[in-house]
C-alpha cells in the first residue's frame, strides 16, 4: 500500500524535475493548473493535495495528448457518481487501487476506460515494518537510487509556454533528486454547489523482493520518462497497453527514518533524514550521521539565525536492505548520505508550514 509520500519542492523546482520529451522530441516544461493549490510537504497524507501529472487533452479538446501539464489534486479517488455533498462521507478507502481489481470496482474501471491516468509526483514514499516481537513499527523512506549526472543545456519559460533553449541560459536542466513517478487515476467530482474536485488514487502491485520484508504491496512505479509519458498519452496508448506498465519494479532503495513521521502533522525534514536503528542506549554515531544530526539541530525552530551547514562532497547515498531490523543489533550507515544532505538543504525558498492532516 502507499498511505504517506513526500513532496516538499518549491513549485518552479518541481516543475523543472518534470522535464520531457513531447511527441515531436522537443524537450519541454509541464505548466501548472491551479498553482496556488500546491503546498510543499514532508509529510503528505490522503485528504491532502498532491501534484500530479497528467495529459493536457483532458482539459483542452485540441491539444496534444503527449504534452503534460502539473495539477494538484486531492488524495483519494472521489468518483463522478458520488452523490453525497460532502467527500468524506465516501464509505470505502480508495487511498490505493489495487492493480488486480482495478477493472473490477466500478470506482476506478470508469475513470480508467476514459484514459483518466496521471502520474503522482513525490520524493519518496514512507512504509512501515512490524518489528518481530513487539507492537512497534519501523518507518522507511522509499525512492529511487540517485546518481548525479552532467549538467547541460537549460530550460526557459516564454510567453508561448516552457520548452527547451538551445542557447546558455542561467537556468540548467534539473540534476538534483530524481522523483518518485506513481501511476495513478483520477476522476471529477461535481459537488451540487461549488467547484469541481479532481481526486486520484494510486494503484498498487505486489512488493518487489527488495521491499517485500517491509510491507507486501507497493505502489505501481513508472521507471523513466517513455514509462511516464506512455501512461498518461490516452490519446494513443490504450487501456490494455498501458496496464502492461503496471507490475512491481526492482530499481527502488530505502532508508529508515525517525518515528516523528508517523504523527501527518509532523512536517519538518527531519520525517525523511537517514535515522540508524538505535537498539543500545548509548550508541556509537558515525561521522555522517553527526553531520546529519547537526544539520538537522539548525533547522530546530530559534530565535537566533542558524549556521550555514558545511557542503560535504563525499558521493551518493548508497542505503539499501542492509537497514532492514531482523536482529537486535543496531544497522550501520553508509557515510556517504551526503547526496540527501545538500539536496535537503539547498531550497530555493521557504517551504509551506501548514500542517497536512
Amino acid at each position: 500500500m502507499c498511505g504517506r509520500t513526500s513532496c516538499h519542492l518549491p513549485r518552479d523546482v518541481l516543475t523543472r524535475a518534470c522535464a520531457y520529451h513531447d511527441r515531436q522530441g522537443q524537450r519541454r516544461l509541464p505548466q501548472w493548473r491551479d498553482p496556488d493549490k500546491y503546498c510543499p510537504s514532508y509529510n503528505k497524507s490522503p485528504q491532502s493535495n498532491s501534484p500530479v501529472l497528467l495529459s493536457r487533452l483532458h482539459f483542452e479538446k485540441d491539444a496534444d495528448s503527449s504534452e503534460q501539464i502539473i495539477i494538484p489534486m486531492r488524495w483519494g479517488l472521489v468518483p463522478s457518481w458520488f452523490k453525497e455533498s460532502d467527500p468524506s462521507k465516501l464509505q470505502f478507502n480508495t487511498t490505493n487501487c489495487r492493480s488486480d481489481t482495478i477493472m473490477e470496482k466500478q470506482s476506478f474501471k470508469v475513470p480508467l476506460g476514459k484514459g483518466r491516468r496521471c502520474v503522482v509526483l513525490a520524493d519518496g514514499f514512507y512504509e512501515w515494518q512490524r518489528c518481530q516481537g513487539t507492537s512497534q513499527r519501523q518507518p522507511y523512506f522509499i525512492y529511487f537510487p540517485q546518481i548525479k549526472t552532467e549538467k547541460g543545456g537549460g530550460l526557459e519559460e516564454g510567453s508561448t509556454g516552457m520548452s527547451w533553449d538551445s542557447s546558455d541560459s542561467k537556468e540548467k536542466v534539473w540534476d538534483n533528486w530524481r522523483l518518485l513517478t506513481m501511476a495513478g487515476i483520477f476522476d471529477c467530482w461535481e459537488p451540487p454547489e461549488g467547484e469541481p474536485l479532481y481526486s486520484y488514487s494510486i494503484i498498487t502491485v505486489d512488493s518487489c523482493k527488495g521491499l517485500s520484508d517491509i510491507h507486501n504491496r507497493m505502489p505501481a512505479i513508472l521507471d523513466g520518462e517513455e514509462a511516464v509519458s506512455k501512461w498518461l498519452d490516452f490519446g494513443e496508448v490504450t487501456t490494455q497497453e498501458a496496464l502492461k506498465l503496471i507490475h512491481p519494479i526492482d530499481n527502488i532503495t530505502f532508508h529508515p527514518v525517525s518515528p516523528v513521521v508517523n504523527n501527518s502533522r509532523n512536517n519538518t525534514p527531519e520525517c525523511l533524514a537517514p535515522a540508524d536503528l538505535v537498539i543500545k542506549k548509548e550508541p556509537k554515531t558515525s561521522g555522517s550521521s553527526q553531520r546529519m544530526m547537526q544539520w538537522l539541530t539548525t533547522k530546530s525552530p530559534k530565535k537566533e539565525a542558524p549556521e550555514s551547514p558545511k557542503k560535504d562532497e563525499s558521493g551518493v547515498p548508497q542505503w539499501s536492505s542492509q537497514f532492514l531490523q531482523k536482529s537486535p543489533l543496531p544497522a550501520k550507515r553508509s557515510a556517504t548520505s551526503s547526496l540527501l544532505d545538500r539536496w535537503l538543504k539547498q531550497k530555493e525558498e521557504p517551504m509551506a508550514k501548514q500542517p497536512h492532516n
